[in-house]
């Protein structure tokens, strides 16, 4: 299937009436790696692996060296980052090197830990609260934070205004097929609303670079270091502001930059991951000296945000496939996670009690306001 059409069809679209145990029962995934079969552009052959996997075994017999490229990668990204950042804030003697999107999740604070202790930059730490924040990833900032002496600054939008677009997420399509190759349209609409804070944050502030603890499967590993053109930022920021307002209402523009004000050369976006060998247990284990604890409180592939769950079961339900699926096969063929915990990340039911919660939540206040007549 190309990719750019609707990803609900056939066999997918009839499973949108099950729960997340029906869903998942009786899908195929690569025995290489995790990818399910119902993944856009994806095929298998007769031994059931992807061609991704084929790919990277016929490109390259020798998996050893696939590691060895792969590290030879992760050092010139790192070399040419730092290289980058010493020429920017060189004779900046005030204000910060560096404003991070911080969530309090794992790799969020792992990035925080590389930026300020391994890198030497001054970080600002922006952490934007959707109004679904695990309570255990509150805490966590604070104590993180506090045990690495890092800057921190909370934004809190309009609760019923970010409740009115995860809704509309929902309800509605609001984005092409491609962007949710790799996330949920309410975390499509969520990580909108952060960049556009972080972007304006950093222009207000004059900070020279922006960061994101994405992990390598997240973010494209040969774009890892971005200079934003002002033209095509100004086309692409103006598409996504247009499209939260029509989902939400014109409150949502406050959180942009002034798309006709921006500087010639914009804050450069990096996602240190990618300079690093991304393991999830040495992560979990190193960030727990800062005081870091795995929340209680979140579903199995988020350590930060209680949505998350609820986004992963309407993904699920409208298109056939786990929004997290690209991101941990990429993980899992890399080496750095065994086929048996991204399956088991795929494949967990536990979080369908909370996303049946959240829900609730979410819907709230539109109840409310039919009893009321008010708008919600």
């Amino acid at each position: 299937m190309d990719q750019g059409q609707d990803m609900r069809t056939g066999e997918t679209a009839a499973r949108g009436a099950g729960d997340f145990g029906n869903i998942i029962g009786g899908i195929r995934h690569c025995t290489r790696c995790v990818l399910p079969e119902t993944v856009p552009g994806i095929s298998f052959d007769e031994q059931c692996v992807c061609q991704y996997c084929r790919e990277r075994e016929s490109g390259n017999p020798d998996q050893g060296l696939d590691r060895e490229r792969d590290k030879s990668r992760r050092d010139h990204w790192r070399k040419e980052f730092l290289a980058m950042a010493r020429g920017r804030v060189r004779g900046r003697d005030m204000g910060h090197d560096v404003l991070l999107a911080y969530s309090g999740g794992k790799d969020s604070t792992y990035t925080v830990h590389l930026l300020s202790q391994v890198f030497g930059l001054r970080v600002l730490a922006l952490s934007v609260d959707n109004g679904f924040m695990s309570p255990g990833a509150m805490d966590n900032m604070r104590r993180v934070l506090d045990r690495l002496g890092v800057d921190h600054m909370l934004v809190r939008p309009s609760p019923p205004l970010m409740r009115a677009l995860f809704r509309r997420s929902l309800e509605r399509e609001l984005y092409p097929a491609r962007a949710l190759l790799r996330a949920s349209s309410v975390c499509t609409s969520c990580i909108s609303v952060v960049k556009a804070l972080v972007l304006k944050t950093a222009m207000d502030m004059h900070i020279p670079f922006v960061a994101y603890g994405w992990s390598p499967g997240q973010s494209q590993r040969d774009r890892c270091i971005i200079q934003h053109n002002r033209q095509l930022m100004r086309s692409t920021m103006g598409k996504t502001r247009d499209i939260l307002v029509s989902a939400a209402g014109p409150g949502m523009a406050a959180y942009f930059p002034d798309l006709e004000s921006l500087p010639a050369e914009p804050p450069r976006e990096v996602h240190p991951l990618a300079f690093v060998e991304y393991d999830e247990g040495r992560i979990k284990e190193l960030i727990g000296h800062f005081g870091w604890q795995q929340p209680v409180d979140t579903d199995p592939n988020s350590t930060n945000c209680l949505l998350n769950a609820l986004g992963n079961r309407e993904h699920l339900r409208r298109y056939g496939f786990h929004p997290y699926a690209l991101e941990i096969a990429g993980i899992v063929r890399a080496g750095n996670m065994t086929r048996e915990e991204g399956l088991r990340k795929l494949q967990d039911t536990k979080g369908e009690a909370m996303a049946d919660m959240v829900r609730e939540m979410l819907y709230a206040d539109a109840a409310q306001s039919a009893r009321t007549g008010t708008d919600a």
